[in-house]
């Protein structure tokens, strides 16, 4: 049996990250229009309907391809990937990169469409039948996920911690913390994660379920978020391909304060 994705029509799915992208009044309002919104997908829903990538009727060759793509493109750039071989970072360092982290959040932040230019490329994923989107110049690596550790006293969206060349990388369960109102048992037994999208020059990745593709993107193919507040990892949705456009450094910090997505910065 196909698994059916929650964002089956593409009119459900812009009206999913359209309302993302507003300042909703309260919770409780997310709550009820998310609701609504699920309830109609459901009508509409047949055992049929397959997920966009799987439309496309990609194989893994294919996303292994794509991922030898991203791997050659971060290497020819100035962006330095997590995939290079690196030796083990003491205390220091690490307590080094977070002062870092911590000190780059704190300064005024410059909009991410300001900083990719006027033309741009990113790496397509996929989690739980939503479509997320990395500016290529904000992506670390992409990791075949492997066995993963858990530990404790951590926020419920922290699979765990997975190690790669002696690095410790930092597993979001990226269902849970992207879409914490849609999160179910239903939808957890669903998710079958296989890469993990690092951030940046950060030990954090996003677990993801498909590679979709690279592409070229303008900054008029983008719904740029017009206000300031919650959710200020979502940049914009990406109007024809119906994703949402990910503001890495946004991202890094509020996972380094274990926020969710949902949740006010400071």
């Amino acid at each position: 049996m196909s698994k059916q994705s929650p964002f089956a029509r593409e009119e459900v799915m812009e009206a999913y990250l359209d309302s993302l992208l507003k300042e909703p009044e309260t919770p409780e309002d997310v709550t009820a229009r998310t609701a609504r919104l699920l309830e109609q997908a459901s009508q509409q829903m047949t055992e049929s309907t397959l997920v966009s990538v799987e439309k496309q009727g990609l194989s893994q060759n294919t996303e292994e391809a794509i991922a030898q793509e991203v791997a050659s493109i971060i290497e020819t750039s100035k962006f330095e990937p997590v995939t290079d071989d690196k030796t083990t970072e003491t205390a220091a360092q690490t307590e080094s990169r977070e002062e870092k982290e911590l000190s780059a959040a704190s300064k005024t932040k410059v909009p991410l469409k300001d900083t990719l230019g006027f033309r741009f490329q990113a790496l397509f994923f996929e989690v739980a039948g939503l479509t997320l989107a990395v500016p290529l110049t904000t992506l670390g690596g992409i990791h075949q996920i492997e066995k993963i550790g858990p530990l404790f006293g951590k926020p419920d969206w922290f699979m765990g911690v997975m190690l790669h060349r002696e690095a410790k990388l930092n597993v979001v369960d990226s269902a849970k913390w992207v879409m914490p109102e849609k999160y179910d048992e239903n939808l957890a037994q669903s998710l079958n994660y296989r890469y993990l999208i690092m951030l940046g020059e950060s030990l954090w990745g996003l677990a993801s379920e498909k590679l979709v593709n690279t592409v070229n993107l303008t900054a008029d193919d983008v719904k740029w978020r017009e206000s300031t507040g919650k959710r200020p990892w979502l940049a914009g949705m990406v109007k024809e391909k119906m994703c949402a456009l990910i503001d890495v450094e946004e991202l890094i910090s509020m996972l380094n304060k274990g926020l969710s997505s949902n949740d006010q910065t400071p």
